[in-house]
């Protein structure tokens, strides 16, 4: 195939049973499961072992598996000591990639990753899966501290994942509320087909790099702006609009001058994405639960969709995930500029799945390219140019 996408677009990068996504009815997926469904029903940790394992676990087997993240969640204090020196105005996600990647030199063994039976060694797959699982909320929550100048709370064995990374942040118990609301969040976020950074991550996994730095290579990717990054953009955009009678106007604005609009459109949904949907529901539901009491900034969030409605509707173009799910951690008191960290952290499960469903076929990433530079010519010495 020579044809050249711009983008890969449609260009199938793998075969996968993970996860899948109907852009058209706006239906997603993970290992057939209805999103919604898991949302409502599950839990992160088992969402978690379904994506990871290929199956819903008995009742015992979550067990033994939310144990070994619990008992996984602390760092060597020589990693605390590395952060605490990392300038504390970076991007939370510019440190947790750090990290990360920091992490393969005190968890080594990726020495069985080299040999001809790499897919057996499924302990040791596993393993690794919920160290870097485990660790990524830790390390989230361990910078809101130590960029503040203070040091990290220690993780709780008693506390849920959700739970936990709430708690590590504030060190107070986690509202139940919110917990529950962060539960449906990081499950809504953790997998979703073959995106640039599930793509980053198959392209890392592929050369039998560390783990580690397979997730590394994920959390660049989805720290840019067109990524992950766009739902710390959205609430930017809704400070900006000021009010809800300003939407309308405002959207006519950036509209006339070719602008983007944060949080709108997305390349595989012709429709409203169905996580977009869930969490829209979710902020309604604590704005009954609280009496109203929520952020200002979803009023007007509500006013932006209802005015994009006629002019972006038409052209598929509709919320996306990331319009939403900033204002729910805003809501919990998380800062913007720790959004991403937090989708990377539910992200994750996703991003092993695929490492562990890579290993099992590997091959390589080596793509081609459309050659547009000169031809072939001589080398001119410098003194003659």
């Amino acid at each position: 195939m020579s044809q050249y996408l711009p983008g890969l677009e449609g260009v199938p990068a793998t075969r996968s049973n993970i996860s899948d996504l109907d852009g058209k009815r706006g239906i997603l997926t993970y290992r057939g499961y209805r999103i919604a469904d898991l949302a409502r029903y599950s839990t992160f940790e088992e969402t978690a072992m379904l994506l990871l394992d290929g199956k819903l676990p008995s009742r015992e087997e979550l067990a033994e598996f939310d144990r070994q993240l619990r008992e996984n969640r602390r760092v060597k204090y020589n990693l605390r000591e590395i952060m605490k020196y990392l300038p504390a105005t970076g991007h939370p996600m510019q440190m947790l990639q750090a990290s990360i990647a920091a992490l393969s030199m005190f968890y080594p063994g990726d020495e069985c990753l080299t040999g001809s039976d790499l897919c057996e060694d499924l302990e040791y797959v596993h393993t690794m899966s919920v160290k870097i699982l485990a660790r990524m909320a830790t390390l989230v929550a361990m910078w809101e501290h130590i960029r503040n100048g203070y040091d990290p709370v220690e993780p709780r064995k008693d506390l849920g994942y959700a739970e936990n990374l709430l708690y590590m942040f504030n060190g107070e118990d986690p509202d139940p509320l919110y917990a529950r609301i962060l539960d449906a969040c990081l499950i809504l976020h953790a997998e979703h087909t073959i995106n640039a950074s599930t793509f980053a991550a198959l392209v890392a996994g592929s050369t039998l790099t560390n783990p580690f730095l397979v997730i590394a290579a994920a959390i660049g990717t989805l720290a840019g702006p067109l990524h992950g990054g766009a739902n710390q953009k959205v609430v930017q955009m809704l400070r900006e609009i000021g009010s809800p009678d300003r939407a309308e106007a405002w959207l006519e604005e950036q509209l006339r001058h070719k602008r983007k609009i944060w949080g709108f459109g997305h390349r595989e949904y012709k429709v409203k994405d169905p996580r977009a949907i869930i969490l829209q529901d979710m902020m309604m539901d604590l704005m009954k639960e609280r009496g109203g009491e929520v952020t200002p900034l979803f009023e007007i969030a509500v006013a932006l969709e209802k005015a994009a409605e006629s002019r972006l509707g038409p052209k598929g173009v509709y919320p996306n995930v990331d319009f939403y799910s900033g204002l729910l951690y805003l809501q919990m008191g998380i800062p913007e500029d720790q959004f991403t960290s937090i989708f990377a952290v539910a992200r994750c499960a996703g991003w092993l799945a695929h490492w562990r469903e890579q290993l099992k076929d590997n091959r390589i990433f080596r793509p081609t390219q459309v050659y547009t530079g000169e031809a072939e010519r001589d080398y001119v010495p410098i003194d003659q140019r």
